[in-house]
């Protein structure tokens, strides 16, 4: 029986995450033999995702990262079932290195066949499940592309933003940083009035319409004032027409052109958890 030294437990803990008496006993088994100790861990995991797979796993890590050039930007979602391991540095950690791999990939599918430190990161996930005991999953992947891309991580990693802008010109890390917090506390529908689905409309309009039925109205005045209803819904709902946080006096858009005339917001993505 191969003698396993306190170093080899120490590396194996190092490349898997794994617990070191779940290292220890995976190498008494493998009898040394370092690669079929890593096999027996992700094993282990495969067993206990398999029993965990209906578990809810709506707590975790929001990540958002971008790119050197400020060009590209993802958010993640690590998924995890408690609040306690959400938390817990190791997994935040990998939640990070997760984020900044997923940079180099365009949808979700690649992202989860990527190589992260000699196993795909699906095969990472299964194997922290063992590791942990819980459900581990990549819940969101969200790219966004544009000429800057800023992001906004709120407190906690419970929710993650992305925004992009039509230009990098001087200020646009705040102002792309500004907008960014703007979608994370107040959580917009859509861009704007072009990108609110029909059936979102639809079902504010009739919203509305309930509403002054009940009030009384004529009929035939409904459908004028639900439409003036329905451009509160807007303003209130969708990113540019927001009244910006920092300054209620002006909308997002304006906001934005008041860093530069010709700066507008091209985009965002939000992820929340919890």
């Amino acid at each position: 029986m191969a003698k396993i030294t306190a170093a080899e437990v120490n590396k194996l803990r190092k490349t898997t995450g794994a617990g070191m008496m779940d290292c220890k006993n995976a190498l008494v088994e493998a009898d040394g033999d370092f690669d079929k100790a890593i096999e027996i861990l992700r094993k282990k995991g495969q067993k206990v995702a398999a029993k965990r797979a209906d578990r809810d796993s709506s707590e975790g890590a929001a990540i958002a990262k971008v790119d050197a050039n400020n060009s590209n930007g993802v958010i993640i979602s690590l998924n995890c079932e408690t609040d306690f391991v959400a938390k817990n540095e190791t997994f935040v950690t990998l939640a990070n290195e997760l984020a900044d791999l997923a940079l180099g990939f365009d949808n979700k599918d690649a992202f989860m066949n990527a190589s992260y430190n000699g196993m795909t990161v699906s095969e990472k996930l299964t194997e922290q499940t063992g590791v942990i005991g819980e459900k581990i999953e990549i819940g969101s992947f969200e790219k966004l592309s544009a000429p800057f891309v800023g992001s906004y991580i709120h407190a906690g990693n419970k929710i993650a933003t992305l925004v992009g802008l039509s230009a990098a010109v001087d200020g646009a890390a705040e102002a792309a940083k500004d907008v960014a917090m703007q979608a994370a506390a107040m959580n917009p529908v859509a861009l704007n009035e072009e990108g609110v689905d029909q059936s979102v409309i639809d079902k504010e309009i009739e919203i509305a319409k309930d509403q002054l039925r009940q009030e009384g109205k004529p009929e035939a005045m409904l459908e004028n004032i639900a439409k003036g209803k329905l451009k509160r819904f807007f303003k209130d709902n969708t990113l540019i027409n927001q009244a910006f946080i920092k300054d209620n006096k002006q909308s997002v858009a304006q906001y934005v052109k008041s860093v530069d005339s010709s700066l507008e917001v091209t985009g965002f993505s939000r992820v929340a958890l919890g």
